[in-house]
């Protein structure tokens, strides 16, 4: 795929971007407005309907195959249940601005994670983005270096979320050859929120009842929650990793928690502290170099200067 067809991809990963920045708030909202697992699955489901209206009208609806279906299967419990779980659960204890720079560690994960499974090559620049990314989490969880002891559970938890996330991503990638991604997250939302919704009447016995007591304003964050971050932005997202790979399109991810800080600050009165940028800052380091993009800009200035030469 050239350059030049990967733009229109690339534009619609940022606008992605824009939205799931902003969709750590609404989550945030959501968790503390309903019991979290059972607003989640309701949510989840949903989405996934959202997704299944946009496929009927783009004539992209048929049954999986066994195989593609045990992928569809492995992914929705990677993709939807265990990181929604943990998102959900996570944002109930941490801050919503510590939980948008977690996700940001998202391109570093998926790096290492696509080095193994899908043999990407490993260079000493991608290195030094793992390394750089590490210590931008280091900065939001360790609480100013002052000790394990510190370290909140919501932050584990969100941490969590994104790992079990970037796992679904490498198996997006290599089912993409025959089955759509955005198929394939049509499935995925229908059964990973079935199953977290046998999660939440386990662990929320009220949760359904917690539901009636929302207000107007919230259940439109609901709604817009569930259709643009997680219907268009997920079959968006899933579908651009079919065609430019996991490793590049995670590269877009550390757009995350800028606009996760932001809408913190605006919407949530949230004050953003001298260590979350200083971890923000490594965050963004280490996606640059770990995701390629560094050696993306490198190797095209390189080919820039041997056109002149040729010249």
């Amino acid at each position: 795929m050239s350059n030049k067809s990967k733009y229109p991809i690339y534009i619609s990963l940022f606008f992605v971007m824009v939205i799931w920045g902003f969709n750590v708030i609404a989550t945030k909202l959501l968790v503390t407005s309903f019991m979290p697992v059972t607003m989640t699955a309701l949510r989840i489901f949903t989405a996934g309907v959202g997704v299944f209206i946009i496929l009927f009208y783009l004539r992209l609806i048929r049954m999986p195959s066994k195989k593609e279906f045990l992928y569809i299967l492995i992914c929705s419990l990677f993709n939807v249940v265990g990181h929604h779980y943990f998102l959900s659960v996570g944002l109930k204890g941490t801050s919503a601005s510590n939980g948008g720079l977690i996700l940001g560690m998202g391109p570093i994960l998926t790096t290492i994670l696509a080095i193994f499974f899908l043999k990407n090559k490993v260079t000493l620049l991608r290195f030094c983005g793992v390394i750089f990314g590490f210590i931008g989490i280091s900065f939001i969880v360790f609480r100013s270096g002052e000790g394990l002891q510190l370290i909140s559970l919501g932050d584990i938890h969100v941490f969590l979320s994104i790992f079990l996330q970037t796992i679904s991503f490498i198996m997006i990638k290599k089912v993409s050859s025959t089955l759509d991604p955005r198929l394939m997250t049509g499935y995925m939302l229908i059964i990973g929120s079935v199953f977290l919704f046998i999660i939440s009447v386990i662990v929320e016995p009220n949760g359904i009842q917690s539901m009636a007591s929302g207000s107007s304003t919230v259940w439109i964050i609901f709604f817009a929650s569930a259709f643009l971050a997680t219907s268009v932005g997920h079959m968006t997202y899933n579908y651009a990793i079919g065609k430019v790979g996991a490793a590049e399109s995670a590269i877009f991810i550390n757009l995350n928690p800028f606009f996760a800080l932001v809408g913190a600050a605006l919407f949530l009165d949230e004050m953003i502290t001298f260590t979350q940028v200083i971890g923000f800052i490594f965050i963004i380091f280490g996606v640059v170099l770990g995701a390629g993009g560094l050696e993306e800009l490198l190797r095209h200035q390189k080919s820039k200067r041997e056109m002149i030469i040729s010249k």
